[in-house]
């Protein structure tokens, strides 16, 4: 079965449609941020290959670590369907670095410390919890191997998690068409 990009899903945390400036079938916004790796990761670069970007709002928290590590601990699932990940915070690279070691990605965490990204993908929370601003919700992004829009979840309610099982379904359809 083919992938139709006119049935790619796009869900929030209520499970309705949502209203946001990324559509499906558009070209994804680019971008180039710096990772935790201390080097320019720019996502037009990608052109080729599926990419899965994550947004999360901070390292070393609870959910955020068990998005990751989901991610991590299925990158050979992620490979077999040729696709990079690439997962975005508000965090500075030094944070991402020390977090990126003490859980052992094996992906690009780069930081949008000045939240233009989160911006450009209508990610970013008007106020977290404690009154934080400017903090990126966790959402998740899958853009094809033309920089096409795919899927997309934004997620109002920071303790959820990714509908992996959904990502998974729109690269299995993009590896079979």
């Amino acid at each position: 079965m083919g992938f139709e990009p006119q049935k790619a899903i796009f869900v929030n945390s209520k499970k309705k449609l949502a209203t946001v400036a990324i559509h499906i079938g558009n070209n994804a916004p680019d971008f180039t941020l710096p990772s935790s790796d201390k080097v320019k990761v720019t996502l037009s670069s990608y052109k080729g290959k599926n990419v899965v970007i994550l947004f999360f709002p901070f390292a070393f928290t609870g959910v955020c670590t068990k998005e990751l590590c989901e991610m991590r601990d299925n990158m050979s699932l992620y490979e077999q369907l040729d696709a990079e990940i690439l997962a975005i915070s508000v965090d500075a690279p030094a944070t991402l670095a020390a977090f990126k070691t003490a859980q052992n990605y094996n992906f690009h965490l780069l930081s949008d410390f000045n939240k233009e990204v989160s911006i450009q993908y209508n990610t970013l929370y008007p106020v977290f919890a404690g009154g934080l601003k400017g903090v990126s919700k966790r959402a998740a992004f899958v853009v094809d191997a033309a920089g096409k829009i795919r899927f997309a979840e934004i997620l109002e309610n920071a303790g959820e998690l990714p509908n992996f099982a959904a990502i998974h379904q729109v690269l299995q359809s993009l590896k079979e068409s």
